[in-house]
């Protein structure tokens, strides 16, 4: 009689990624001093001396990470590499190269190919970063990107996940929630679409959302704006996939807890009146929305007169000594713990 072997599948689903990327490396063996850092940060670290190289890579599929159907390929160029750029601004490196890989199906004629790579010469253009290889093929079906980003840092100003202390302050670039509205007013003009496709499309009120989700800009910036300031990040984490996964990585990494203060979170105006529209909890869009790609990091107590009127930065929290709460802190004062609700590319 032969075994039924869908007795000991496991889904994939079940794991969600960062399980998955857990489980299949917990062997893996470092044979090079010089592999500084290996799996589990925003980029790889290579190298013993002052300088050190960041190493960090994406894959983009057609269908689970981008939808043609109001993605232009000049701005998923630009977009894909913004996705790796962020890794490496959240090393607090600079970018300084890119391979592209892509397979593509026979659908896409050279002239599409063509708008795809004017968005990654763009990208590159715009964040002096030298596009140095890598590789083409066939696909049977759809598009896939992927792209290594390649940079440096100085070995005393590396910032990695691990580095958080209790008391430390929370703080975010930017604003949050943006990208995730924005993909849900293109997902809304598509279903009008389809249903007629003599409609007229409604996007002029939404063009921060919409920008936010096709054309982001990786946080280039804050490396430079922390260093004016003397301020040198205790941890730090890109937020692709929501804040509130990106506060586990950081507490996870650096054995601490968390307390997030949901009045401080930094919200556009735009994103707050759409969730009024569309009857969603600005709160849950923010923790749990991703791909808003600011940066999320830790600093000293003492480093808040040197940030706290600074418009670029919001202080939203602190680290606790207890790993066990990571908690939201309501504008009513309760205390709900924190779990992850964001992107699950496997579900």
């Amino acid at each position: 009689m032969l075994e039924d072997k869908n007795q000991s599948r496991t889904s994939l689903s079940e794991l969600g990624e960062f399980k998955l990327i857990d489980h299949l490396t917990k062997h893996t063996v470092i044979h090079h001093k010089d592999s500084f850092k290996g799996i589990g940060d925003d980029c790889a670290v290579i190298g013993q001396g002052d300088i050190q190289t960041l190493v960090t890579t994406d894959l983009l599929v057609e269908g689970v990470h981008f939808d043609l159907s109001y993605m232009p390929l000049k701005h998923l160029g630009y977009k894909a590499v913004m996705v790796n750029l962020s890794d490496v601004y959240a090393m607090n490196g600079q970018a300084k190269q890119i391979t592209v890989s892509i397979a593509v199906s026979n659908r896409f004629p050279l002239e599409a190919l063509e708008e795809l790579y004017a968005g990654i010469h763009l990208a590159c253009n715009t964040y002096k970063v030298d596009m140095v290889g890598g590789d083409t093929t066939s696909s049977t079906k759809g598009l896939l990107i992927s792209i290594t980003a390649i940079g440096e840092v100085k070995k005393e100003k590396c910032v990695y996940r691990n580095g958080a202390k209790p008391n430390d302050l929370l703080v975010v670039s930017g604003d949050l929630g943006a990208a995730y509205l924005g993909l849900q007013v293109l997902e809304r003009e598509k279903q009008v679409f389809q249903v007629n496709p003599n409609a007229e499309h409604e996007l002029e009120k939404y063009t921060y959302l919409v920008e936010r989700q096709l054309k982001p800009e990786a946080r280039k910036d804050i490396a430079k704006l922390l260093a004016d300031l003397e301020v040198q990040p205790t941890s730090m984490i890109d937020i692709s996939d929501g804040l509130s996964s990106e506060i586990l990585h950081l507490c996870k990494q650096s054995k601490t807890g968390c307390q997030l203060f949901e009045d401080k979170i930094p919200l556009d105006q735009q994103v707050i009146s759409t969730c009024e529209e569309f009857n969603m909890d600005s709160t849950t869009v923010a923790l749990s929305g991703g791909e808003d790609y600011e940066l999320l990091f830790t600093v000293k107590q003492e480093d808040f007169p040197k940030i706290k009127a600074n418009p670029n930065l919001s202080i939203i929290g602190h680290m606790t000594d207890e790993p066990d709460l990571i908690q939201l802190v309501t504008r009513g004062g309760q205390k709900v713990d924190i779990i992850a609700q964001g992107w699950n590319a496997l579900a």
